[in-house]
């Protein structure tokens, strides 16, 4: 199954396929696509920036297009792949709600676990999409981006529910989501928890308290988390050296950016590179 809008006049791109085919595969290679994976059919594994998920029957991953994603084919997934020209989440944020949350939001893509009343929710969404994507008409656009926005404050609410953040005062639940989103901007020239405090106009300790009270994880550890996804990313998909990484993550000597990767990795950049290439 691959069910595809395109519209020539803005470079809008909407998938809905179940990867059988080799076509659909290829859209885990190209960039700048969301994607939003379903394990419909059974568990699976997948690869998201070198991590190993094990996602369960009824799981649904988000994936932004920063995350690299492998998977076999027939892995039992229905995927809702987009780029931002379809639906921008950034640009549409007081639409939805989910960047920071959905997207942007830790240093893995977050997995919903969908009730019994959840599939047959998204069951009718998807059923619904299909139907769309055989009416051929000047707003089958604005018809699939109604269905996918419904799909995204969905799954924003029961991951919401699921983290026990349901209850957060609003003001409280935006301060979170804002912080994730200055991380994802300047996690590259700013490794400090003040330097986020002074943009979002809080002192460092109101922004830990707010975290702390929202279960999240500490703010210094979602700087370093992304910090580190980046650093690992970069050692295993692009060709360029420790010292190249360390300079492009902010890192003035490259003694400080090993020390940091061992901290937080458990070996050297080196080490890591050729351990991850042994494995395969």
């Amino acid at each position: 199954m691959k069910l595809d809008y395109t519209s020539i006049k803005d470079e809008s791109h909407f998938i809905v396929t179940n990867f059988s085919c080799g076509p659909a595969m290829n859209l885990l290679d190209q960039k700048g696509f969301y994607k939003i994976l379903w394990a419909r059919d059974s568990a699976a594994q997948i690869t998201v920036d070198s991590y190993k998920l094990q996602v369960k029957k009824n799981q649904v991953v988000f994936c932004t297009p920063l995350n690299i994603v492998e998977l076999e084919k027939d892995a039992g997934f229905t995927a809702l792949v987009f780029n931002r020209e379809f639906y921008c989440i950034r640009d549409h944020d007081k639409e939805v709600s989910c960047n920071g949350f959905l997207f942007y939001g830790s240093s893995l893509p977050p997995v919903l676990t969908l009730s019994e009343r959840d599939i047959k929710s998204f069951e009718a969404m998807l059923v619904i999409l299909k139907e769309e994507f055989e009416t051929k008409d000047h707003i089958q656009g604005e018809m699939l981006r109604s269905i996918l926005k419904r799909l995204l404050i969905k799954s924003t609410r029961l991951i919401k529910e699921d983290n026990n953040q349901a209850d957060l005062p609003k003001p409280q639940y935006d301060l979170v989501r804002q912080y994730h989103v200055l991380v994802e901007q300047h996690f590259k020239q700013k490794h400090q928890v003040a330097d986020y405090a002074d943009m979002l106009f809080k002192s460092p300790k109101t922004l830990s308290n707010a975290f702390k009270k929202s279960g999240n994880k500490s703010p210094l550890k979602i700087i370093n988390e992304r910090i580190i996804l980046e650093a690992k990313r970069l050692l295993l998909y692009s060709d360029k050296n420790a010292e190249e990484i360390g300079f492009e993550l902010g890192f003035s000597e490259p003694a400080h950016f090993s020390k940091f990767f061992k901290n937080q990795a458990g070996s050297p950049p080196g080490s890591f590179q050729k351990e991850f290439k042994s494995n395969l």
